[in-house]
């Protein structure tokens, strides 16, 4: 296959920007950090109740977006010095009844499949939403670290953040990712999910989790917060959910008959296509930091 020049150059440039600002804003402050994510949650989900009207429902998009901006707003409240002026319940009070609100509209939804419908639009939410604002409680997990340790940043002091743990994930994500490729590239000969994923092989995959606890050695340098065990067992996380949801989101797409969840970014696809991984690595790695914790 020729080599478009043009298409890699769309791309490459892409991935520059997507890097960049991504890394920027974990980097910058717990404000960037938020503002990003609750983008990323919000878009996310759009593209999600794109796919479901896809595969034949009708989602209630206007309310469950909502629901899903609201609720990943009581996370940011939740974990900032802005509950002392506007407690997180208060926003957690107004997030949960619009929850019910979707039952609701499906209530006096005259169209067929109402179910259908309603499963469609609350999955999403758990999908596209819940995983965002875990990663914010990832993020503010460790209060002792920032708390003795004050910022010379004054929008960090909003909240006990450390991006270390967010961006230790990620690049445990992009190791892992990097490393399948390669591997699967240069040995891989059995299929890992032939029907959802006809690239991705068992070689492809075991390399990667050999390769990433490796990388964890790397991070647990940079990162010393956490033990090496630690960053060992986050780094099998990885790459054990990280692959389960890229299969989770190529089964979506597959079924829905598209190449990709969204065209936010050129050449890359959707916010779910660059976030699978994350969807599903960050439930599991919070659970287990809230257990050490």
């Amino acid at each position: 296959m020729a080599l478009n020049l043009k298409t890699l150059t769309t791309r490459t440039l892409t991935a520059i920007v997507f890097v960049a600002v991504l890394l920027s804003c974990i980097y910058f402050n717990f404000v960037s950090f938020a503002a990003l994510f609750f983008v990323v949650a919000v878009w996310g989900l759009y593209e999600f109740y794109q796919l479901a009207e896809k595969l034949g429902a009708k989602p209630y998009k206007t309310i469950g977006l909502i629901a899903g901006a609201t609720l990943f707003s009581f996370a940011i409240f939740y974990n900032t010095n802005l509950a002392l002026f506007f407690p997180s319940e208060y926003v957690l009070v107004i997030s949960l009844p619009l929850i019910f609100f979707i039952f609701i509209a499906a209530l006096f939804d005259t169209k067929p499949n109402t179910v259908l419908n309603l499963a469609y639009t609350l999955s999403g939410i758990v999908y596209s939403v819940v995983p965002f604002m875990l990663l914010l409680n990832i993020a503010c997990i460790d209060k002792a670290y920032t708390f003795n340790n004050p910022s010379t940043n004054s929008f960090n002091n909003f909240a006990p953040y450390n991006f270390h743990y967010v961006l230790g994930i990620i690049l445990l994500i992009w190791a892992s990712d990097v490393s399948a490729y390669l591997v699967g590239s240069l040995i891989g000969k059995h299929k890992l999910y032939e029907r959802i994923s006809p690239g991705k092989t068992w070689e492809g995959s075991v390399g990667a989790t050999v390769l990433t606890i490796g990388c964890s050695f790397i991070i647990a340098h940079w990162y010393p917060e956490l033990a090496l065990k630690h960053w060992i067992v986050i780094s099998i996380l990885v790459s054990v959910f990280g692959t389960i949801g890229d299969l989770v989101e190529s089964m979506l797409k597959r079924q829905a008959g598209v190449k990709d969840s969204g065209k936010i970014m050129p050449g890359h696809g959707g916010i779910l296509d660059r976030f699978d991984s994350l969807l599903f690595v960050s439930p599991f790695v919070y659970a287990y930091l809230t257990l050490i914790h």
